[in-house]
């Protein structure tokens, strides 16, 4: 089951115990899944829904707590939208339910955001009202490189009102326009699973955390490997670049090197791309690390400031751009 069907399934069996929070979460699924439209001079209301279940808990709860009936009509999936569609329709009295969920406001004029009851409401309406945004418009991301909870909403003024729900939670939403269409989103990770937690979608929770520490576990596996791949590039490449201007300081000195020195210089030149550690596991008998490296470092001090005395290229000149790092 994705995600977002199994959030939809979750909430929509979650209970809710106050009829202050069932008001708040119909009344945002109204408003994110629905309209106001007028049919033969009389308001009828509609809330198109994409998951059978959350459609049956708003028929329970217009029922339940309005006193008003409804009917819900299965329309088949087409080429745009996938999957049947569930609207739920309310024709009797259509007014008086718009007024009582704050579709409509007082002078009759139809309420662009969340009604002043749920924004002025207790944290528990403000949950209630994000869960019926969800409900009704929203989707959850398979964690990955990015993850995202999201609501489409009917307007910028509903999107505003939603992302003051979520700051009253303690969450950062963010309202953002995608091909004109309004969104609100959440990319936070720990503020995905605290809504998560407080909407009632425990169970889905979890397979989501495990999903992200899954993934998790091999970005950093991925970036782990990619770093020493990187490592034992830079470290060949430093060998190779290291024996080029060996070669070139014993030519530069001929029988002049010092024999400790030239030892050094011939193992470099015999093993070009270990490492110093092994160069001086190598010797014999065996040198620490910074003993290879120092001898090293001498000979090419020394061709150096020999080749500056006669005039000729130095050991640098040896080293060509492939080889640097």
């Amino acid at each position: 089951m994705a995600l977002t069907e199994s959030v939809k399934d979750e909430l929509s069996r979650a209970e809710v115990t106050t009829t202050s929070e069932r008001k708040a979460e119909v009344s945002a699924m109204l408003r994110f899944a629905g309209g106001l439209h007028v049919i033969s001079r009389r308001i009828v209301i509609e809330a198109e829904l994409d998951h059978a279940a959350t459609a049956r808990r708003l028929r329970a709860a217009l029922q339940e707590v309005y006193g008003h009936g409804c009917e819900i009509i299965v329309v088949s999936g087409n080429g745009l939208k996938r999957g049947s569609r569930y609207v739920v329709r309310v024709v009797r009295e259509g007014e008086a339910l718009a007024r009582q969920t704050g579709l409509l406001d007082g002078r009759g004029r139809p309420v662009r955001g969340l009604p002043a009851v749920i924004v002025n409401g207790s944290v528990a309406d403000a949950v209630a009202a994000w869960r019926g945004a969800f409900l009704a418009h929203g989707s959850l991301t398979e964690p990955g490189r990015s993850c995202s909870l999201e609501v489409t909403c009917p307007g910028p003024e509903a999107a505003l009102a939603l992302v003051g729900a979520a700051r009253r939670l303690g969450l950062t939403a963010k309202a953002r326009e995608v091909r004109n269409t309004d969104r609100v989103v959440i990319r936070d990770a720990d503020a995905i699973a605290q809504l998560l937690t407080r909407m009632g979608a425990h169970q889905t929770l979890l397979v989501w955390e495990e999903r992200r520490m899954r993934k998790e576990v091999r970005a950093t596996a991925n970036r782990l490997a990619n770093f020493d791949d990187a490592n034992l590039r830079r470290s060949a490449q430093a060998a190779v670049a290291a024996g080029a201007r060996v070669e070139r300081a014993l030519e530069i000195l001929g029988e002049e090197v010092p024999e400790h020195l030239e030892y050094a210089g011939r193992l470099r030149l015999q093993h070009k791309q270990a490492s110093l550690d092994e160069l001086g596991r190598l010797a014999e008998p065996p040198m620490t690390k910074d003993a290879i490296a120092g001898r090293i470092r001498r000979l090419l001090a020394m061709a150096d400031k020999r080749a500056e005395e006669l005039g000729i290229p130095d050991t640098e000149a040896s080293v060509t751009e492939d080889m640097e790092y």
